[in-house]
């Protein structure tokens, strides 16, 4: 799907992943890509997910509480013709994990791009808790460079990388560095 224009919401309330971010994410994921089962739990406009799609991710869950964010999802699912390897849930964080651990779902590779603000520590700590973070999966947190998120206990940073204002933490369960 090189090369194909995304549309992003308009406004504040949703924040793109910088191409020059997005790539270098991918180039350090480029062997956890392919076959991998994706959630992207904050998606704005899903290009985080789709990306992995065109880099030969089996599948993605998509899931944003803004209904302008959804509306502009569902159009670039459809304008990639991959319907049938994604998923939108309309529906906030806590909503769509609920829905996704009572599904008995699992991922490879979950993307949190919440807006900078908001603290990772509870949902990262949650992921691995309720058993949505697959066995050798890796959580991918976009935030601020200057507020990183802390592991929780069953989590283990393994990579952190900073990109202009922009930091990536990777973490993986405790013990499967």
């Amino acid at each position: 799907m090189r090369s194909r224009r995304l549309k992003a919401p308009e406004g504040m309330d949703t924040r793109p992943t910088a191409d020059k971010v997005k790539e270098a994410l991918f180039s350090i994921l480029l062997r956890h890509v392919p076959g991998a089962r994706v959630l992207d739990l904050y998606a704005g406009s899903g290009a985080l997910s789709l990306e992995a799609i065109s880099r030969g991710a089996a599948s993605a869950v998509l899931a944003d509480c803004s209904q302008k964010a959804c509306k502009i999802i569902a159009e670039n699912i459809e304008s990639l013709g991959c319907q049938d390897r994604a998923r939108l849930l309309r529906q906030g964080d806590s909503a769509a994990l609920a829905l996704l651990k009572k599904e008995g779902a699992q991922f490879d590779l979950i993307f949190l791009d919440p807006p900078y603000r908001m603290n990772m520590s509870d949902v990262c700590a949650r992921l691995e808790k309720e058993g949505i973070l697959a066995e050798d999966g890796i959580i991918i947190v976009e935030h601020a460079k200057e507020n990183a998120p802390t592991p929780p206990d069953t989590l283990t940073l393994v990579d952190r990388r900073e990109y202009g204002i922009t930091g990536l933490s990777f973490f993986k369960r405790t013990g499967e560095e």
